[in-house]
């Protein structure tokens, strides 16, 4: 092998060792630093476009579990106030039966009278409240419509929308209902169905919710039945609530699998094995030093040539 000065193979044999050692124990370093094992995208460009994809869904499954625990706020909400339009109906049907007794005079039947006007305003006004400035109670069929909605009728779609997955509108609705209290409580005394709020005051038809005390009913006409069955409007209604909190957290439960479940495959694509890779960083550390040793001795080599031209 011919001696030169110019040209040191050796020198750069271990300088291009030592630039890929290098290079490969700084990856190392940054995916042990990271906990990722995709740092760059000529690391898995098809394993980073997945794990992006799958990060996205993590977080609109995040935002919907939140939508639904907001949808049931909503519902406990609304649910109190009709379990307090109950209360104000088991009172006013105390009121009825304690008018009804003959020990009391005209005085004592009309005092009973005025309280029972005062519980329809009250559960009209009841009937107006609004969570963050949505309706939780309903008047007409829809939002948009103008014909009221009666209680009980299937064609009513006045509900709001809750995205129970990842995939927005165009995945599975969970609809809550805006419970149509005044209709439940307006009660046709012939026929014991409910009516268009509307109508209360027409024929048979009795409400217990009024705008005012010249809207209100008095006791003497309203029969004990026509309370009975409102009573039992109110707890359809409840029912129907509790049914739609069922179906949500059935919904937040299944959402909350599948966000863990999407957490795992995305950790499965992108997280760095730790004990391979910080055995990879041991090797390539070594390598470095090797290297670098053997760059200095290849460098020192060219000494030959000098201690023959003295």
């Amino acid at each position: 092998m011919p001696l030169t000065i110019n040209t040191n193979s050796a020198a750069a044999s271990a300088n291009y060792n030592l630039s890929r050692n290098q290079s490969a124990l700084q990856k190392s370093l940054t995916r042990l630093s990271s906990g990722s094992r995709i740092v760059q995208p000529i690391d898995d460009a098809g394993g980073l476009a997945v794990s992006m994809k799958l990060e996205s869904a993590i977080v609109r499954l995040d935002g919907a579990q939140k939508n639904v625990q907001n949808a049931t706020s909503f519902l406990e909400v609304q649910d109190g106030v009709l379990a307090s339009a109950g209360k104000i109906l088991n009172r006013m049907i105390e009121l009825k039966g304690l008018s009804d007794d003959v020990m009391k005079n005209d005085s004592d039947s009309e005092n009973y009278n005025r309280e029972f006007k005062d519980l329809q305003q009250q559960i009209y006004d009841m009937a107006s409240l609004k969570f963050n400035g949505v309706s939780m109670f309903a008047q007409f069929s829809s939002e948009t419509a103008n014909t009221e909605g009666k209680f009980g009728d299937l064609n009513v779609d006045n509900t709001v929308s809750i995205y129970v997955s990842a995939d927005g509108s165009t995945g599975p609705t969970v609809s809550v209902n805006k419970s149509l209290l005044l209709s439940a409580l307006t009660i046709d005394a012939g026929t014991l169905a409910a009516s268009e709020f509307s109508n209360a005051g027409t024929g048979n038809i009795r409400s217990f919710a009024a705008q005012d005390g010249t809207d209100a009913i008095n006791l003497s006409d309203i029969s004990v039945g026509v309370f009975t069955k409102a009573i039992e409007n109110i707890a359809t209604l409840r029912a129907d609530n509790g049914a739609s909190m069922s179906r949500l957290r059935f919904a937040g439960e299944e959402m909350g699998k599948q966000q863990t479940n999407l957490i795992a495959a995305n950790g499965r694509i992108v997280d760095v094995d730790i004990a391979a890779e910080s055995t990879r960083m041991a090797k390539y550390n070594v390598l470095v030093q090797a290297s670098a040793s053997m760059l200095a001795q290849a460098n020192s080599s060219a000494d030959i040539a000098l201690m023959l031209l003295r």
